[in-house]
């Protein structure tokens, strides 16, 4: 763990810098190694929290790991030959990106504690002024890095006041409340849940799962720990490392082709009917977690466990979403009750707008959620929209592959870094999508979405907006979006250029 006194806290009337990152998860890191790397070095990151790490600091519940392989969930220019399982878990990923920024120097660029509570554009000056609980900062330029996953989503469900017990979301885990012999509900199947569910359920007396709809869940191919043979090689030849993240990508690649054309998907289905009958015998429980639409519609989860802990007699799952609250009794929309002393939602993150548009004012003083409540989320590459000059957004709309997330971080990284050297080299003030480019761009995605998994599986799911639009999902290819997002398109961009001084009469 970073020594605390190592991290900086400074608290500032009017600080000002040539790029400020909002955020310290793996995207801040990211783009602070990638701006350092092209010899841009008046930065700072603004971090809201006491503690690096975004999402892997916040979510500690119990069984809380990547689905994604750990050889491949780590920075391209620091790997890491230390995993311990090939899915690590939270506690060793937090560890991993808190060593990173010790060991490359961003300690002194740090500000803890200091939350973004708005970002506004100064026309006239040419810069962004974010104002801060502590205090006021200026830059150039702005890369929001929050990432989508950063609000829980509870849902307001009728009578939830009257309950006497203990509620919690999975990614504000109580861990001071003991779950033991405890009458628990879980509200939701999604990822978390698939992973903390069989956890708990072995200290639980009664676990009732509330499942509005039945997710594919795929067994983790290689799911096992890695032994000190494995480490010690990898220690010395990470040649290796770089074939294995190779291979992993590689499938990758070929998933999401799948996702984009519905019929490979629809040949997969039966292979994976075949795992849930082995791993499900129960013909009733089987009816519940058989899902009803195309696999790949809505996220696909990865847990050897999950099925398992079903088929445990303490736990009885409702194949309907939670409908009321009445004391200690919860009552699914089907009828079905089960009376609780504790109630857990899984429920995920409130991402439609992602919660940092609500601070985020345009050229026109418009926060960008008001924009995108009305037209949906846009983006240009998942990095910039219209209106928001010299701003970037990690992880934006429209972005998302089954891929790495620490991958496309650093591809977003080398976009912006290459734009922030191409306006200093071309002596231009500021760039700004045009509105116009941007739709056209947007219009473009969806047209191309439209007849993809995500969009014709015959589900509801994050990936789509209140009005049908995929706000998520990228229609291309992955090696199309690495070779988008390696050099920045100056031309897609108004510009203005600086002006120069007036020599003295």
């Amino acid at each position: 763990m970073i020594q605390a006194e190592k991290l900086t806290e400074r608290l500032g009337v009017v600080t000002a810098h040539e790029v400020i990152i909002i955020g310290c998860g793996h995207s801040g890191v990211v783009n602070a190694v990638k701006l350092r790397d092209r010899g841009i070095n008046d930065f700072i990151i603004l971090e809201r929290s006491s503690r690096v790490g975004g999402c892997w600091r916040d979510n500690t519940y119990p069984g809380c790991a990547c689905d994604v392989p750990s050889a491949f969930y780590s920075y391209s220019f620091r790997t890491n030959p230390e995993w311990s399982h090939t899915f690590a878990g939270q506690e060793e990923i937090l560890a991993y990106i808190e060593d990173t920024v010790d060991q490359i120097g961003l300690c002194d660029r740090l500000h803890l504690n200091t939350e973004m509570e708005e970002a506004q554009w100064l026309e006239e000056e040419g810069v962004w002024k974010l104002t801060t609980n502590r205090g006021e900062y200026r830059s150039r330029f702005v890369i929001f890095a929050t990432g989508p996953l950063t609000k829980a989503n509870i849902p307001d469900i009728e009578g939830i006041s009257t309950f006497p017990g203990e509620i919690f979301h999975s990614a504000e885990w109580n861990h001071e409340y003991d779950l033991t012999n405890k009458r628990v509900a879980v509200i939701g199947t999604g990822a978390s849940s698939a992973q903390f569910i069989p956890e708990i359920q072995k200290q639980v007396k009664q676990l009732t799962i509330f499942q509005r709809t039945a997710p594919w869940i795929l067994p983790r191919p290689f799911d096992r720990n890695i032994t000190e043979l494995e480490k010690f090689i990898n220690r010395r030849t990470p040649l290796l490392q770089s074939l294995s993240r190779r291979r992993i990508e590689a499938l990758l690649v070929l998933v999401n082709y799948a996702l984009t054309h519905p019929w490979a998907m629809e040949m997969v289905e039966p292979y994976v009917r075949r795992i849930i009958k082995k791993q499900v015998p129960d013909k009733t429980l089987r009816r519940k977690i058989s899902a009803d639409f195309t696999i790949g519609c809505k996220r696909i989860i990865f847990s050897n466990e999950y099925y398992p802990a079903l088929r445990q007699p303490n736990l009885s799952l409702i194949d309907s979403g939670l409908a009321s609250i009445d004391g200690n009794k919860v009552i699914a929309s089907n009828g079905e009750s089960a009376e609780v002393g504790a109630i857990i939602f899984g429920t995920g993150f409130e991402l439609t707008p992602p919660p940092i548009a609500h601070t985020i004012r345009d050229k026109d003083g418009r926060f960008l959620s008001e924009r995108w409540k009305t037209e949906g989320p846009q983006a240009y590459l998942g990095t910039t929209t219209y209106d928001l000059p010299n701003a970037f957004i990690m992880v934006g709309p429209n972005i998302l592959v089954y891929s790495s997330f620490i991958e496309i971080a650093e591809w977003q990284s080398n976009y912006i870094a290459d734009a922030i050297m191409q306006l200093k080299q071309r002596n231009i003030s500021y760039f700004n999508m045009l509105e116009s480019t941007c739709k056209e761009y947007n219009n473009r995605i969806q047209g191309l979405l439209g007849n993809s998994v995500f969009n014709s599986g015959g589900c509801k799911s994050y990936y789509l907006g209140e009005d049908g639009k995929n706000i998520a999902s990228w229609p291309w290819t992955i090696p199309k979006l690495r070779e988008k997002l390696g050099h920045f398109d100056l031309i897609n961009y108004q510009i203005k250029r600086k002006t120069a001084a007036r020599a003295p009469t």
